[in-house]
């Protein structure tokens, strides 16, 4: 293996992949670190990923990608502790090409993908710790790793080793991050004859559905749960920020079994086989989280750079934009001979140029809202679900009559006042 390199990425994830196939296929020298058996064995999203950005990176990618079903439907869930109300969107078009959105199998996708990068001429190195970041007149010029004489040179060191990255704290660009910053979530894969995901889900071939839910699912606490549908198999997940947890006493796997018994979600399982537990630290401070992201010598690139959207539970294809973006600037720079802060900051300003940081700025409130107000998941969707029971069961009283009442009774509660200045806090922390 050669000591110097154009390029060293740590981490083997979307983000990083992304940056190491976009500059290898630019003719770099790239050198891709993976602490993990292979690409995927340590790596955990609920299993959404969406075309646009894979398909900028591989044009067409679904026809040979690992890819489990493109998802047609989304549906989100309001739930109380025995009901539940709903809203989505189905949409045929969703499921032909171009599509919108795939569930993926990580093991599966990130090993196919890396492999991809490998084809395109990166150097994949699994079950490689790195240690350090080697610091050289303030510029970084390479990585210590957990391998016998295995420190290692480039002109750039792309970070991209996940959303506690302390190769990130190393370097100063980041602070320990609060408990509020960041969310745990847990999940579980449950296979199933892909007949019955159909029938339970009202889908044909080739058609995948995803849950979002709220509310109960987490006890009323800030977080969300998730029900995915693969080809023979679901993924079940449930995540609060690690604040809340702390809070409110709850363990993880307590809360996913708390869930899988659920009256609304245990039909949907009933019948499968639990294949495998997996647990992951998801990045959830936002906009006001986003650490430096470019240096001497080193760009931060996805979770490492707390690029998640909690709010529209996007992370990978924001992961795979910024690993891009980071690959770009990285490209020019070699070209200019010139790997300084400023040389790099190219890639900070593609990236607050783009959807990604515009849209975490959008919601740059909405966490810390919700966290400090916890009475939106706690209180107001047991009240939907109270308020949709009593205007749809059919007992002789007139509609009117029944709007009234639910109008009577919320403002009761909590108060025509405290009501009005909590749709109010809401809507601006999501506007």
């Amino acid at each position: 293996m050669p000591d110097k390199f154009d390029v060293i990425v740590v981490g083997a994830g979307p983000a990083g992949t992304s940056c190491a196939y976009v500059c290898a296929k630019n003719g770099l020298n790239v050198l891709l670190i993976e602490r993990g058996e292979y690409p995927g064995s340590k790596n955990v999203m609920g299993g959404v990923l969406y075309r646009k950005q894979m398909e900028d990176l591989i044009p067409e990618f679904w026809k040979e990608a690992p890819l489990e079903r493109p998802v047609v439907e989304q549906r989100f869930w309001m739930m109380d502790k025995e009901s539940v109300v709903q809203f989505g969107y189905k949409g045929l078009e969703w499921g032909m090409e171009p599509y919108n959105n795939f569930t993926v199998l990580r093991a599966q996708f990130d090993q196919w993908f890396a492999q991809k990068a490998v084809e395109a001429g990166v150097l994949l190195i699994n079950e490689t710790v790195v240690t350090e970041c080697l610091v050289e007149n303030g510029k970084v010029v390479g990585v210590r790793t957990d391998r016998p004489d295995g420190d290692v040179f480039a002109d750039v060191v792309v970070l991209a080793d996940g959303v506690n990255s302390l190769l990130g704290k190393q370097l100063g660009f980041h602070n320990e991050f609060r408990p509020d910053e960041v969310a745990l979530t847990v999940m579980e894969v449950i296979n199933l004859p892909k007949e019955k995901i159909n029938d339970r889900f009202n889908l044909h071939e080739n058609q995948g559905c995803t849950i979002e839910i709220f509310g109960d699912s987490t006890k009323g606490n800030l977080g969300t749960a998730f029900l995915y549908t693969n080809k023979e198999s679901l993924n079940i997940g449930v995540g609060t920020t690690l604040s809340s947890m702390i809070k409110a006493k709850l363990k993880p796997y307590d809360l996913l079994d708390y869930l899988k018994n659920h009256p609304m979600v245990k039909p949907y399982l009933e019948g499968g086989e639990s294949a495998e537990y997996l647990a992951h630290l998801i990045p959830e401070g936002g906009y006001h989280s986003v650490p430096k992201v470019a240096g001497n010598g080193v760009v931060v690139i996805g979770d490492a750079a707390q690029l998640v959207n909690a709010i529209h539970r996007e992370g990978s294809n924001m992961a795979m934009a910024s690993g891009k973006m980071a690959a770009e600037a990285i490209i020019a720079a070699k070209a200019a001979g010139n790997f300084s802060e400023s040389s790099l900051n190219r890639y900070r300003e593609a990236l607050y140029d783009s959807f990604i940081i515009k849209d975490l700025e959008k919601y740059k409130d909405a966490a810390h809202t919700f966290e400090k107000h916890p009475q939106y998941f706690n209180e107001y969707v047991p009240m939907l679900n109270r308020a949709a029971s009593k205007f749809f069961t059919v007992d002789g009283t007139p509609k009117r009559v029944k709007q009234k009442e639910i109008m009577r009774s919320i403002t009761k509660e909590k108060g025509t006042i405290k009501v009005m200045q909590d749709m109010y806090r809401a809507w601006k922390a999501v506007k």
